[in-house]
């Protein structure tokens, strides 16, 4: 009897931290060292109508039917307007599980993981709608230490503008998530991340074997949080032609990128972004941009890239709030018609403006109305060479 009793205790006991943990409760382990597990993350619904210009509209499991995702934008094909799609999808809820732990020698360890159901074309709409979950961020800090996946320490994750879509200036912004060895002390960083090649045309395989080194600072200035970051990227583009011959080459790449946030009291800021580099590729605009492409010889050529957004926060009273925002991608290549050729992009542009309001503490709801275009590399070619949508975006979520 006595040891069902302390099996119904232990039972009781994990139900209840269980239950504390769902609610976003921190919870104390003593027998740990001064554990502390907490669960978090957000349940979110999104209601998009969109209208593209022409050209073939992307299918239901599409990035561009989940999200604002330049690279998918219809050219505009000369046909008549489609009808305007609509989607409806809670892929963006999100769960996380964080551990911190504190020494008595004053040491410090958190471990974090995070999980959403973006991405995957494998929900099954006739259905049960059902996805995969998608790993976000798996890491580890020890003291000044980051070991694992987490944002790109070239990407200022802060100064994302607060959009009702997944991203917002998806075609100007830094966003990328990575494994890394990160040291931080003060506002310095410095960071080994994963490297990886993205060259458009032929067949190629990523041969990279250095990793891509990182460096940030922040600059603190005012009295409500106002800051300046300024990030430096240095990489190896390098890859071996599968063709046949095995040959292999590479080009070194950078970018520097300025992000800042401007508090102005009372919840109201501004938010900006300038990234410029020299296959800086992946790094900027999800894919919008390639590290390089293959010229005439096969060898890698870079290409040159400009990007900024900015973006308001507006606060109204009694839980209103308004974002605007406009991001802007130009891209330059050596060689024009082998560009036009591969169907690499040339500019992007996007503009957002929301409404959003705070009906509890942690519930929001809202509506989004965005536009963006895109425009690929056309020299001599006749025929389709940009395309643009317009969406409304409804949304809800809740924090916990």
């Amino acid at each position: 009897m006595m040891k069902i009793n302390n099996s119904l205790a232990r039972l009781a006991g994990g139900t209840a931290l269980a239950l504390l943990a769902v609610s976003g409760t921190a919870i104390a382990d003593n027998h740990e060292g001064g554990t502390t597990y907490k669960f978090g993350g957000y349940a979110k619904f999104d209601a998009m109508f969109t209208d593209y210009s022409s050209g073939n509209i992307p299918d239901g499991n599409s990035l561009m039917r989940q999200f604002y995702y330049a690279p998918q934008i219809p050219l505009d094909d000369g046909s008549s307007s489609q009808d305007i799609t609509a989607d409806f999808q809670a892929r963006e809820t999100r769960i996380n599980f964080r551990a911190d732990t504190k020494t008595a020698g004053g040491d410090s360890v958190t471990a974090f993981i995070e999980m959403d159901f973006f991405i995957h074309g494998d929900g099954n709409e006739v259905v049960s709608n059902s996805y995969s979950p998608r790993l976000r961020h798996a890491f580890i800090k020890y003291n000044k230490w980051t070991f694992g996946q987490t944002w790109s320490t070239f990407q200022d994750v802060a100064a994302l503008p607060e959009a009702l879509d997944f991203v917002g200036p998806a075609e100007s912004t830094t966003f990328i998530r990575q494994a890394m060895v990160r040291y931080t002390t003060g506002g310095l960083e410095l960071a080994a991340e994963n490297p990886q090649t993205f060259v458009a045309g032929g067949a190629t395989r990523d041969r990279s074997t250095m990793p891509d080194l990182i460096g940030r600072y922040t600059f603190k200035f005012g009295d409500k949080g106002s800051y300046l970051k300024v990030a430096g990227l240095y990489r190896s583009i390098k890859i071996q032609d599968s063709s046949g011959d095995g040959s292999q080459n590479d080009e070194a790449g950078y970018g520097l990128s300025a992000s800042t946030k401007i508090m102005f009291g009372g919840g109201a800021d501004l938010r900006a972004m300038v990234t410029v580099g020299d296959g800086v590729g992946r790094y900027v605009g999800l894919g919008f941009v390639p590290d390089g492409y293959l010229d005439a010889n096969g060898n890698i050529a870079t290409a040159d890239v400009v990007a900024a957004f900015v973006a308001l926060r507006v606060p109204f009273g009694n839980g209103w709030r308004s974002n605007i925002m406009f991001g802007t991608t130009d891209i330059s290549y050596d060689d024009d018609i082998i560009a036009t050729g591969l169907g690499l992009n040339e500019t992007g542009s996007s503009f957002h403006v929301n409404l959003i309001k705070n009906v509890l503490p942690k519930l929001d709801v809202g509506a989004e109305l965005m536009w963006g275009e895109r425009e690929v590399m056309s020299v001599g070619v006749v025929g389709p060479n940009s395309g643009d949508f317009t969406r409304l975006q409804f949304s809800a979520k809740y924090a916990f």
